[in-house]
């Protein structure tokens, strides 16, 4: 998905580029000196390369990447009011793709760090499994908690899985 939108992107900076170029160009009246046609020229193709490395430098890895074929996989499930996982314990540093849905309507999935911080959240959707990868960098009882407001018990959607330091 991150290549098709850089791909559309680029497509559609290229577009608007050539039809400012165009219209620079149009003859409406007396045309300019050449140097003058260069120097626009040269400012549109300027701002379209920035254009281009702005969306590359923006670009970056996404929460939903892929994980790596290490990852844990957690799978995570909602309904209202509730949240269900298949892991309670998470080993530190371990890349972990959690695969989350629902049963009925829409909830915002929030993982929340032991200073109750928010480290990842992604959106659980009925009929469809949302990919988030993340890995956990400091010990802790992390909590998961509904983002959106889903009904009359939405507070009491919580959760919680513990992240281990490896023991030795």
């Amino acid at each position: 998905m991150q290549t098709s939108i850089l791909l559309v992107t680029l497509a559609l900076m290229a577009l608007s580029g050539a039809v400012m170029l165009r219209v620079l160009r149009a003859k409406d009246g007396p045309s300019p000196p050449p140097s003058v046609n260069k120097q626009r020229s040269r400012f549109i193709w300027c701002l379209v390369i920035l254009g281009v490395l702005v969306s590359l430098a923006s670009l970056r890895d996404w929460p939903h990447r892929s994980a790596g074929s290490d990852a844990m996989i957690v799978k995570i499930t909602s309904g209202q009011w509730w949240w269900e996982t298949d892991t309670a314990e998470i080993p530190l540093g371990q890349q972990v793709e959690f695969r989350v849905t629902t049963e009925d309507v829409n909830h915002g999935l929030g993982i929340y760090d032991p200073d109750l911080n928010l480290v990842a959240q992604v959106q659980a959707m009925p009929n469809y499994t949302n990919k988030l990868v993340h890995t956990f960098e400091v010990p802790g009882t992390y909590q998961i908690l509904c983002m959106e407001f889903c009904g009359i018990s939405h507070h009491d959607m919580i959760n919680e899985f513990d992240v281990l330091e490896e023991s030795k």
